[in-house]
């Protein structure tokens, strides 16, 4: 009997899930679109399948099966099920985190069971970056955006300070001369907080070798986002009271939050250049060290 080529098996084992997990997979996308706690759930998908065809053409895969992945299918299989017919806690939110997560674990687990363990074990970055598209259940997400709020009322009181400008603050409300600023939860911008963090660890993976280098720029974009939402809020408070009190209300409150993503993600893509000016250097002189 001819074995079934690993890629032609990939696509039905992934066809399979497609069919199988047609309603949580088409309800995640709806909430992505609705929602703009969730829209970068909408980018997953697709970055993750380029990272891994440009790896591929990069650096191709010695395909070993690994027979011993089948579990990972039958554990996907398990988390659908009791997602769909199961009692799982925190209601529709919780079903639907268990069966997404559950149609991740059998994309990973067809990739291994085709293509071998080891496979697994070079495009790992690039699979498990598909957890990204796991929609939080509503409670875990409040509490980001919570904890995005807080921080960015600290942060923007910091920067009210730093230009000796008089501020203070009681929970969520910022007072300067002129103006009290409510950081509502609107104001934590968790979607480009979100979209920042992605994109991070895109650029990390691509430009970056090291290990703890990527894992380094990841976790700077946490707190550099936190400082751009304060930037953000100050920026808001200093053009609302100094030129017109029209910025607090107008497009650049609503709108300008790209503005604060860009400038974040220029001090992302500087980060990026020195680690990997430094990971070059090292390169090199190890080069010369064994010459």
């Amino acid at each position: 009997m001819k074995k079934v080529p690993p890629g032609m098996a990939f696509v039905a084992l992934t066809t399979i899930s497609l069919i199988v997990w047609m309603r949580p997979l088409l309800a995640t996308f709806s909430l992505a679109i609705d929602d703009d706690k969730y829209t970068h759930i909408l980018l997953i998908l697709p970055l993750a399948a380029a990272l891994i065809v440009q790896r591929w053409k990069a650096e191709g895969v010695a395909v070993r099966t690994w027979t011993p992945a089948a579990g990972l299918l039958v554990l996907g299989l398990a988390m659908a099920a009791l997602a769909r017919w199961g009692h799982v806690g925190g209601g529709d939110d919780g079903s639907a985190t268990l069966a997404v997560a559950g149609l991740v674990v059998w994309w990973i687990g067809s990739f291994a069971f085709c293509f071998g363990g080891q496979a697994v074990l070079s495009f790992a970055y690039p699979l498990f970056f598909l957890f990204w598209m796991v929609p939080l259940p509503k409670a875990v997400v409040d509490w980001i955006v919570a904890e995005l709020q807080h921080g960015s009322v600290l942060a923007a009181q910091g920067i009210f300070l730093l230009f000796r400008v008089p501020v203070s603050r009681e929970g969520i409300t910022l007072t300067i001369p002129g103006l009290d600023l409510d950081v509502t939860s609107e104001c934590s911008s968790i979607r480009s907080s979100l979209m920042l963090l992605v994109t991070t660890m895109v650029l990390a993976y691509l430009l970056l070798k090291a290990p703890w280098r990527r894992a380094l720029v990841i976790a700077l974009a946490v707190p550099l986002s936190i400082a751009k939402n304060g930037l953000r809020i100050f920026t808001i408070g200093m053009l609302g009271t100094r030129v017109d009190e029209s910025y607090l209300t107008g497009r650049f409150h609503h709108h300008g939050g790209i503005v604060f993503f860009l400038v974040a993600l220029a001090l992302i893509f500087v980060l990026l250049w020195a680690l990997r000016r430094g990971e070059i250097s090292a390169t090199s002189v190890v080069s010369r060290q064994t010459a």
